[in-house]
Parts: C-alpha cells; structure tokens; sequence
C-alpha cells in the first residue's frame, strides 16, 4: 500500500471499543507509525494512544488520517465529515476501511481534490481473482477461525506469526480484513470479493512456497454467524488449511449484532470447521483454542483454559495475555 505514515488513528464517535477494532488493532501493533488518536465527542473508545486535534497532529508530522472505525454498513455518518474535511484541508490523506467508497460522499471527494489529497480505499482491491481451483499448494498453512466475529482471529494469526519468528520460524501473516491490510501493507479485505471469488481469493493471498514455510491466515467471521458465514467458509476452502486454531470469547451469551443467536458449542464449532476446511485439504486438524479472557480475572481464565482443555482434549490458552509459543510444541 501507498500510505504515508505516520497516521492520525480517527475513532469518531465509536459507541464501544469493538466499533473502532481497526484503529485498535493499528495502535496495538503498530504504535510507532501513530501520532496519536481524535476521538469527538460521545467517542466509547480509546486505543490507549494521546488524544490529539487536527492542528496538534500536523505539527506531528501526521500524514495520513486513518479512519479506525467499521459499521455493518460502511456508512460515513453526518457528524465526521466536518473533522474528516479538515484533516483533507491540513494536508493529510484520507485512509478508510468502510465498505463505502471515500469517493462516494461529495464533501469528502471535493475536500480531496481541491486540497490535492489522496483517498485510499483499503477495502477495495485493484487486483482480479479467479475461482479457487481447490489444487493441492507447496508450504504449510494455519486458518484462525472463531465461534463469533470480532473473537480474537487477527491478533491470534500476528501473535502465532512472531513467536513463529522468534523462534526462528519462516512465517508470513496474510491479512483478510481491512485492518490486517492496514498493519500488514499487504493482503485483502475478503469481505469485499465477489463471492464467487473469495475461495480463489484466499488461495491467491497464500500461494505455493518453500515447505516449512508457515502462512498465518487470518479468519473472518463464524460459520456460525447468519451474516458471516459466507465469507468464513469460502477462506475455508481458499487456505487449504493443515492447522485450523478456534478463536473463542467465553463471556459472550450471543453473536455479535443478534441476540437471538446464540454462541455456538465449542465442540460443534470444532467438528463443522473441520468439515469445511476437509474438502481441500483432507488432513486438516484442530491445533487448539485461542481464548480471549480479557474480560476475566487472572483466576477465572486460568480454571477456564484448564478446564476447556481437559474437555475438548486440546491445548485452549490466550495468545494475548498468555504465551502464543505454546501453540507451537503441538505442530507435529
């Protein structure tokens, strides 16, 4: 990608800390590209970065604002355009995740081009793909699939991907989503594919390699979410995956955005995912579960793992606040 850094990371009016994931997940791994963040008003939010204006980030040297807030319909509310069109005015491009192209909304297009800003659509590929052939490809692959969306899936992928690294490992995060393309600077927004497509697009993000060569792919959604699954089970079929890891939340009650669905059982969660990811790759297995226990205490997410583990019979553990290396003593 084309983005200048650093970036200003733009919260808006994110309700709660789930609706500004991007600009969370950029702050999280990629603080030293920040200035800071601008939060309005109402803002539910705070990646942990300074609160900064339009002004103060341009005597920081911010190049680009960075739009770190999604919404189910990749809408640009009334009440960002003002702050956006001042960014523009100030000298910095205009970076979005939204599914709503930047060009669509008139003040933003007029802003851009009469103060000579570029706009970076990130959801928005220049690159065709084709239908996912299925063909058996050289190198080893791991898919991180979740029970839920917004579950932990990304951060697992980057967390595996550098203690992969650390050990000397070759390994490649390839991001699916629009923030693991911002922290990346490379891969693509899967929810964005024709449908048709998106298999053949998960094979193109992982293609042949050398054969100890690991790709972390990153998942989406949950087979599990009426809105999702689709996607979800199309990066299924595309990553041709050796080692799934299932990305689990044990606080939730519900999916994401439908509190009439409940979360699914972890053992049907395991046995469907395997069921998808079999029919390109026949020896696909579970290697564990990454379980998000930020919302628990030390002690409750210590009796939690051990006791999710003893279960399923598989090493459950959090590659955040625990060790992601573990994962690693169960490839073989």
């Amino acid at each position: 990608m084309g983005l200048e850094k650093p970036y200003l990371l733009f919260l808006g009016d994110a309700p709660d800390q789930l609706a500004a994931k991007t600009a969370t997940g950029i702050a999280d791994w990629r603080p030293d590209w920040c200035v800071g963040q601008l939060r309005l008003p109402g803002c539910g939010a705070d990646t942990g970065l300074r609160d900064v204006d339009i002004a103060e980030a341009v005597r920081l040297g911010a190049k680009t604002l960075v739009i770190g807030v999604v919404n189910s319909g990749g809408f640009m509310p009334d009440s960002w355009t003002h702050t956006i069109c001042q960014a523009l005015a100030h000298g910095m491009d205009l970076a979005s995740g939204l599914h709503g192209r930047l060009a669509s909304f008139p003040a933003i297009r007029e802003a851009a081009a009469k103060h000579g800003r570029v706009l970076h659509d990130i959801r928005q590929s220049e690159q065709e793909f084709v239908t996912g052939k299925g063909t058996k490809r050289t190198g080893k692959r791991l898919l991180t699939v979740g029970t839920d969306c917004s579950c932990g899936k990304k951060y697992t992928a980057l967390a595996i991907e550098r203690a992969m690294r650390a050990r000397g490992m070759d390994a490649d995060f390839r991001a699916t989503g629009q923030t693991g393309v911002l922290i990346a600077e490379r891969g693509v927004a899967i929810d964005a594919v024709v449908a048709d497509f998106i298999s053949g697009a998960a094979e193109w993000i992982s293609p042949d390699n050398d054969a100890e060569h690991w790709d972390l792919i990153e998942g989406q959604g949950s087979l599990f979410h009426a809105s999702y699954a689709g996607v979800s089970l199309g990066l299924l079929h595309g990553s041709q995956p050796d080692l799934l890891v299932l990305c689990h939340e044990p606080t939730r009650r519900h999916m994401r955005g439908l509190p009439h669905a409940p979360i699914p059982d972890l053992g049907e969660c395991i046995a469907l995912n395997l069921a998808g990811a079999r029919l390109t790759n026949p020896d696909c297995r579970m290697l564990g579960l990454s379980v998000n226990t930020s919302a628990l205490s030390p002690e409750d997410a210590e009796r939690y793992l051990a006791e999710t583990s003893e279960k399923l019979a598989l090493p459950c553990l959090d590659a955040i606040r625990g060790d992601p290396d573990g994962f690693l003593d169960y490839l073989d």
